[in-house]
């Protein structure tokens, strides 16, 4: 029996790189029977693939058997044979879950914050170089695909929040909102959990830093606007690069870059300080726009901009990989080669002090690129903006709802949870 080629996990490996079959193999397979199935991206989505999560035990690869799927088509006399149709599009599944906390806390010295708040679980945006990918991991499910259509809503986050700001311990500070998963994410139109914690953050008037993708967020300018002229919040709007072809693959569900430079213009006129976040920065794809972004952004209003190079935590890895194959075979070696070049001959390094800029020649003359761009437009770095916040006139909440109390055991036996 012939024996199959293996490929690193997730990586699509086209026909010529791999070895045809050898003597002791059957003599009737031909080279054809080894082609696996080719990995296409499907429209609208990000992922190529539902890559398995680095903690299941088992994992899966297609290959093409030779056998072509049939159904069965209506019509008269014999039956006939046809090919299957495309498969459905992939359809987007929103599980409610109630949480156990809201805040998190972070001692990171690369960044500018210590709080932030993150209302929703994975991001229907679909963009392929997340890096909370890896986060669905701890819930089973694939850092893929799964990551932009599974997705959970934490439907206490408003009441928890509350509940925290209201604890005697609670130090007011900024809380960064959405800075894992994009808080303004097409099901927040519904589900309204942003407007709900941004509502609290403003009566409570505790600094907001908000950062997105995502028209969605024009619709709360009432309350951001109220909270600039207090200097309780600052915006940034993400955007990788100019061209709409790139980020229609790069970012499938986000808005376009001409729409996020609209949104930029609409909150500067509203008096919100905005900045453009240029994140990340991929070689030979959007690098190329580092400077005509810089430009188009602060015409349009930021005050500040700043920038990261990609980072390739875990399974972000081999998923950017099948990404660059689908997209780009042609620089796929060249992107990762100066990618390797400034993580020090990896895919990635996680050490605070380098993780944001990389290290080398190509992530210095980066940085040099980004200086004097900013120099010349007369912008500073956004990390600056968080100082400018003012936490002076945080308003302790007098009420707060209670934490449901768990049912006693019908068996008299206590909860070990």
């Amino acid at each position: 029996m012939a024996s199959f080629p293996k490929f690193p996990q997730g990586i699509a490996q086209p026909f010529p790189t791999q070895p045809a079959p050898t003597a002791e193999d059957d003599p009737t397979l031909t080279p054809a029977t080894f082609i696996h199935r080719s990995q296409v991206a499907q429209k609208g989505r990000g992922a190529v693939t539902n890559l398995r999560g680095r903690y299941e035990s088992v994992s899966r690869e297609e290959f093409d058997d030779g056998w072509q799927p049939m159904r069965w088509a209506e019509g008269e006399g014999a039956a006939a044979l046809e090919q299957d149709e495309e498969p459905a599009r992939l359809k987007t599944i929103v599980t409610e879950e109630t949480a156990k906390s809201i805040i998190s806390r972070n001692t990171s010295p690369d960044l500018p914050f210590s709080l932030s708040l993150n209302p929703y679980r994975g991001c229907e945006h679909g963009c392929i170089y997340c890096f909370a990918r890896p986060s669905h991991s701890y819930l089973g499910l694939s850092p893929g695909l799964d990551f932009e259509s599974r997705l959970v809503a934490k439907t206490n986050a408003p009441e928890l929040l509350l509940r925290e700001l209201a604890k005697p311990s609670y130090q007011p500070d900024t809380i960064t909102v959405g800075i894992n998963t994009d808080a303004y994410q097409p099901i927040e139109r519904e589900r309204q959990l942003t407007r709900r914690i941004l509502q609290i953050l403003h009566d409570c008037e505790n600094p907001v830093a908000m950062i997105t993708k995502s028209a969605l967020i024009e619709r709360d300018i009432d309350l951001l606007a109220a909270m600039a002229a207090k200097d309780q919040a600052i915006v940034a709007v993400t955007i990788t690069t100019l061209d709409p072809a790139i980020a229609r693959t790069l970012e499938p569900r986000a808005a376009s870059p001409a729409r996020r430079l609209r949104v930029i213009r609409t909150l500067a006129e509203a008096g919100i300080p905005v900045s453009v976040s240029i994140a990340p920065v991929i070689p030979f794809v959007t690098e190329p726009d580092l400077e005509r972004v810089m430009e188009a952004a602060v015409e349009a209003g930021a005050r500040q901009a700043g920038y990261i190079v990609l980072r390739l935590p875990w399974e972000v890895s081999p998923l950017f990989r099948q990404w660059l194959q689908a997209h780009f075979p042609d620089r796929a070696a060249r992107v990762m080669n100066r990618i390797q070049d400034m993580r020090g001959g990896k895919d990635y390094d996680a050490d605070f002090a380098t993780r944001m800029r990389g290290t080398g020649v190509w992530a210095d003359l980066l940085q040099q690129r980004f200086e004097k761009a900013s120099r010349r437009l007369g912008i500073h770095h956004r990390n600056r903006a968080f100082a400018t916040l003012d936490a002076s006139c945080f308003k302790r909440p007098q009420w707060a709802p209670q934490a449901p109390r768990q049912p006693a055991r019908s068996d008299g036996q206590m909860d070990l949870f």
